[in-house]
Order: C-alpha cells, then sequence, then structure tokens
C-alpha cells in the first residue's frame, strides 16, 4: 500500500488538473459564445447600446431599438446558437462512437437524405414551413438506418460505414440536382436557399423544436458519456468494460440523427458544422475531459460567428452555410490526407 500510495497521490493530481483544464476551457467557450452573441445584438447596419440590449431582452419596450434586437436580430441569434449545438453534438457523436473525424453526418449522408427529402417536397409536392420539415427530419432518420443497415456485417465497422455513407450520399446529391433541373423558378429560389443553410428570415418559434432536440437527444448523449469514452477503445475492449456496445451504439445514432435532423429541417444543411465542431474542440481540450459539450459550444460559436460574418463582414451578403463550406472544404481536404497517411483520429 505504501509503495502504491505515491502512483495513486500522481493519478488523483493529474484527474484533478484535466477536471480543472476541461471546466477552464468550457468557461473560455462559453464566453466566446456569449461574446459573439452580445455583438450579434449590439452591432450591424446600426448600433444598438448594450444598456438597450438588455433592457429589451428583459421585455422592455425601447424605442429603435424593440423591433430591430427583438425582431430581427434575436432570432437569428437563438437559431443560430442551437443549431450550432445540434450539429456540433450529433457530429461529434459519430466521430467519437466510430473513432473516425470523417464520420460526420455531412460525410455519410444524412443532411443529404433530409435535403433530398425537402428538395422533394418544395419542388414536387409544393409543400411549405412545417411539412417540409418533418419530411427532412424522417427522411434523415430514414438515411440513418440505410447506412448503418447496409454497413452491417457482423457489427458496424467505423471506414465500412463511411463509405457506404459516401456512396448514399452521392446518389442523393444527384437525386438532388435531378430535381432542381425540372423545379420552375419560385420552387428553385426556395429550394436552393434551404439548401444552402440560412437562418434568414428566422422566428423564435423556431427555437422550440431545437431547444426539444437539445434536451432530449443532448440529455441521452450526455448521460452515455462514458460509454462513448469506452467505445473510442474498441467495442471488444468496451464490452469487458461493462458497455452494452449494440444497445449504447443504437440509442447514439438514434439520438445524434434525431439532433441533425431537427437542426436541418429548421435551418437546411449548414454545411461542415457537424464536421469541424467536434475536431476544433478536441484541439481546445487536448484530451482533457469529453468532447460533447465543448462540440456543442464550438458548433454554436461557427454558426453564430459565420452567419455575422456572411452578414456584415464580407463584401456582399452571404447565407451562413456559404461561409461554413468555405472554412470546412479545406480542412475536410486536409483531414482526408491525413487520415489516409496516419489513420488519425479526434
Amino acid at each position: 500500500m505504501t509503495i502504491l500510495s505515491p502512483t495513486i497521490n500522481v493519478l488523483i493530481t493529474n484527474r484533478r488538473r484535466r477536471a480543472r483544464r476541461h471546466s477552464m476551457m468550457l468557461a473560455v467557450l462559453l464566453a466566446l459564445v456569449v461574446a459573439i452573441f452580445g455583438i450579434t445584438l449590439s452591432v450591424g447596419q446600426s448600433f444598438a447600446p448594450p444598456m438597450d440590449v438588455v433592457r429589451v431582452l428583459l421585455g422592455e419596450a425601447v424605442p429603435g431599438t424593440s423591433f430591430t434586437v427583438g425582431q430581427l436580430r434575436l432570432p437569428r441569434a437563438v437559431l443560430s446558437i442551437l443549431a450550432g449545438m445540434c450539429f456540433g453534438l450529433g457530429g461529434v457523436a459519430f466521430q467519437i462512437m466510430l473513432r473516425n473525424p470523417l464520420a460526420s453526418p455531412d460525410i455519410i449522408g444524412i443532411t443529404s437524405g433530409a435535403g433530398a427529402a425537402a428538395v422533394f417536397a418544395i419542388v414536387v409536392l409544393s409543400m411549405t414551413g412545417p411539412m417540409v420539415s418533418v419530411l427532412a427530419v424522417v427522411a434523415g432518420l430514414g438515411v440513418a438506418v440505410l447506412v448503418y443497415g447496409l454497413s452491417f456485417r457482423n457489427g458496424v465497422a467505423g471506414t465500412r460505414l463511411i463509405l457506404v455513407g459516401i456512396g448514399v450520399s452521392a446518389m442523393l446529391q444527384s437525386v438532388i440536382a435531378y430535381i432542381l433541373t425540372a423545379a420552375p423558378a419560385w420552387s428553385l429560389q426556395e429550394a436552393m436557399r434551404w439548401l444552402t443553410g440560412s437562418v434568414n428570415g428566422a422566428q423564435l418559434e423556431q427555437a422550440l423544436p431545437l431547444l426539444l432536440a437539445l434536451v432530449l437527444f443532448g440529455g441521452i448523449l450526455l448521460s452515455r458519456t462514458r460509454d462513448l469514452e469506452a467505445l473510442q477503445l474498441g467495442d471488444d475492449t468496451a464490452a469487458a468494460l461493462g458497455v452494452r456496445v449494440a444497445r449504447t451504439r443504437m440509442l447514439v445514432i438514434v439520438s445524434a440523427v434525431g439532433m441533425i435532423a431537427t437542426a436541418t429541417a429548421v435551418t437546411g444543411p449548414i454545411a461542415f458544422v457537424a464536421f469541424l465542431s467536434g475536431p476544433i474542440a478536441a484541439r481546445i481540450v487536448r484530451g482533457n475531459g469529453s468532447l460533447l459539450v465543448p462540440s456543442a459550444l464550438v458548433g454554436a460559436a461557427l454558426v453564430i460567428a459565420g452567419d455575422y460574418a456572411g452578414q456584415l463582414l464580407l463584401p456582399s451578403r452571404y447565407p451562413v452555410g456559404v461561409v461554413t463550406g468555405a472554412l470546412g472544404a479545406p480542412y475536410l481536404i486536409y483531414l482526408i490526407v491525413r487520415v489516409s497517411r496516419t489513420g488519425g483520429s479526434l
């Protein structure tokens, strides 16, 4: 016992140090999101004093500020944060579970499935509003089940699921392109706006499904944090540690897809947020604790900052999906090269 005590003390000290660093990084990320949120509400085509913004948030009527902040800027900012958290949390859950940073819903066809369903609903069925969102969520879940089923052979290997997902995504992109070639002008514009990923025209009522998805599906993922960490060691090791691998994998897939599909249904498939959030969070946390909450905060920061940049900091106005797509495409190329050489992970 006396021989082991110094070792145990070192382990306890290291664990506490990692926990403190993880908490500090979470605080920094949260402060960053809050800061961008405040800037978004205060600084735009016109400037709203911070105290006036606070008064609007508290429900007061402030002449010249209530409409600009309460009706225009606040819904965009709230939807950006909630959608970004859904994309970030859902994306990193896939990447952790499959031990591969390429295992993102952007890459394996889930967002393409939701997009194809939405385009079909808008162009062919002439649907609008909530029905398009419902169909997109159902399609996202359906594609996830299809990819999982096609890649299942004595279990699901991460590489096989990614390859199957890329193939399914390519087919769905072809379906989208075919539908768009025959689309009339009025529905083509609506479909393209939806496919780009945007929070233009945001309303606070749209935040409710995102909030419910975060509470329900996000709660399930957070409750499986330890099981996800065990799955990173491999299925056999996780099973030896007492993890019910098949059940945990199914819960993670359903929860992650539910979050991604809901966010996609509300804002459209905002490119590469689910893909980028996990690797960025991993660089920030550096192995000190779970990546779930940091990735959610990184996703929120990416979407709200991307929307702000697309509206005010670039020469022309662009939807947030264009900005995140421009950031994500080079990183995807880099990551493919790195993984092909080293088999890299988060």
